[in-house]
């Protein structure tokens, strides 16, 4: 009989940091690498570039003066805070804590960037004729995913059954 696998906090802290470190160490090679607006093609569609983002998805505010960094951070510190109750609350579910795990280390992978540079490494670029998307970098997609996956599962009702004791 199969027996179900235990979770702990641990576990899913774990998995946030291992999407920090490996944010983090891609940044740290993007940076050591390229230069400021260095462009790579890699594929026709796909490029390394070095920028730094001041403000947040899609560089909203990222020409606001210089407070945005201090909202951004006050903003990762609450998400921070939010998702590890709900990690707390819901440690045993893996199709809840996983995504919300990812969306933490994404989260405070850039929260450290603005904390320690002022700004967040970016460096993913894809691209295909006149139309580009922003570059974006490995918390960005931590984020995204974790993000899409809480909608989906959301959308679809496909929650874990509890039963009352």
């Amino acid at each position: 009989m199969h027996k179900p696998v235990a979770y702990s906090m641990r576990f899913w802290l774990g998995i946030a940091l291992a999407v920090i470190v490996v944010d983090h160490l891609t940044k740290f090679w993007v940076s050591s690498s390229l230069d400021y607006q260095e462009f790579v093609p890699v594929l026709p569609f796909f490029s390394l570039v070095r920028v730094h983002n001041t403000g947040a998805a899609f560089s909203f505010l990222a020409d606001a003066g210089g407070w945005q960094r201090w909202f951004f951070i006050a903003v990762g510190i609450v998400a921070t805070v939010v998702i590890v109750r709900l990690l707390k609350r819901h440690t045993q579910e893996a199709r809840l804590a996983l995504p919300l795990a990812l969306v933490l280390g994404g989260a405070l992978g850039n929260v450290i960037d603005r904390a320690v540079l002022g700004y967040v490494v970016d460096f993913l670029y894809f691209h295909y004729q006149r139309f580009a998307w922003p570059a974006f970098n490995i918390a960005d997609s931590a984020i995204f995913v974790g993000a899409v996956w809480l909608i989906w599962d959301s959308l679809t009702g496909k929650h874990e059954a509890k039963t009352a004791p």
